[in-house]
């Protein structure tokens, strides 16, 4: 079986979240256990910054086993096309990312709704990577995978 990790679970683990190292460590032995461990380029440039060097981040990966995969096209235009859904459909919510709730924030003062856009192309980059080149994903950010990529098994 081949998993594909979001960034949250492995910072959950290099930094120690009090929150969410025990889970975090335990899903990424239950998925080692059952096969290969694969990040693309953008989880590996948000990792970056928790290395001094590049061949630390280099060495931690060898240490892991978890292999850098770069998106094939199919991976990229999926993004691309699911990007392009969220923008025209999300309705100007705020999206829960743990149950996917929707809801809408309004100014205490004006009574204005407050807009705000929660997601940017790199989570859908990895997550149609996960799609293309993987089986699950590993993360924490179920509820916003779960509506817009109902084809892909999350994780966390």
């Amino acid at each position: 079986m081949i998993t594909a990790l979001d960034t949250n679970i492995l910072l959950d683990v290099l930094i120690s979240d009090e929150v969410h190292f025990r889970k975090s460590k335990k899903l990424l032995d239950e998925h080692f256990e059952k096969g290969q461990l694969i990040i693309c380029e953008l989880v590996y440039a948000e990792l970056a910054s928790q290395f001094p060097a590049e061949k630390d981040i280099r060495a931690f990966l060898a240490d892991t086993g978890i292999k850098l995969v770069h998106p094939n096209e199919k991976a990229l235009y999926i993004a691309g096309k699911r990007w392009e859904h969220y923008g025209k459909n999300r309705g100007h919510k705020l999206q829960c990312t743990h149950c996917g709730n929707r809801m809408t924030i309004t100014c205490l003062k004006c009574r204005q709704n407050i807009y705000s856009r929660q997601h940017i192309i790199s989570d859908f980059v990895i997550a149609a990577h996960a799609v293309v080149h993987a089986e699950a994903l590993l993360s924490r950010d179920r509820g916003f995978y779960r509506a817009y990529f109902r084809d892909l098994k999350v994780v966390g």
